[in-house]
């Protein structure tokens, strides 16, 4: 397992994208964050900033804030997401009428039907 956090953000596990997806098991699951827990240099010498530590990307980190941000300001303790979460039910969808080959897409299943 690498050594960083599971991305904080509240609904990356419902976004879908082809990293996202694990086709063995049809979920879409978060990713784990952006940068490691030690915050060490990458090879160019960038120190990734604090919060790149907790969130995959920008916009997994604004809409934590958003949904937090008056807890932050009450002073109220916030859950730390310490697994990996994942939405059931998807399903990787070859469209062979493409121009230039397969292209494939990742669809919503219902009790094994695609959801448009």
């Amino acid at each position: 397992m690498p050594n960083k956090h599971f991305c904080q953000g509240p609904t990356c596990h419902e976004q879908v994208t082809q990293d996202r997806f694990l086709k063995s098991r049809g979920v879409v699951r978060g990713r784990y964050a952006y940068a490691d827990r030690d915050r060490t240099p990458n090879s160019w010498g960038y120190l990734p900033n604090m919060s790149d530590v907790y969130f995959c990307s920008q916009s997994c980190k604004f809409d934590w804030l958003g949904l937090n941000m008056e807890n932050i300001e009450q002073g109220r303790p916030i859950e730390f997401i310490r697994h990996r979460r994942e939405t059931q039910g998807y399903a990787k969808v070859k469209n062979d009428e493409s121009r230039w080959g397969p292209e494939y897409s990742i669809e919503r299943v219902d009790n094994g039907q695609i959801v448009e």
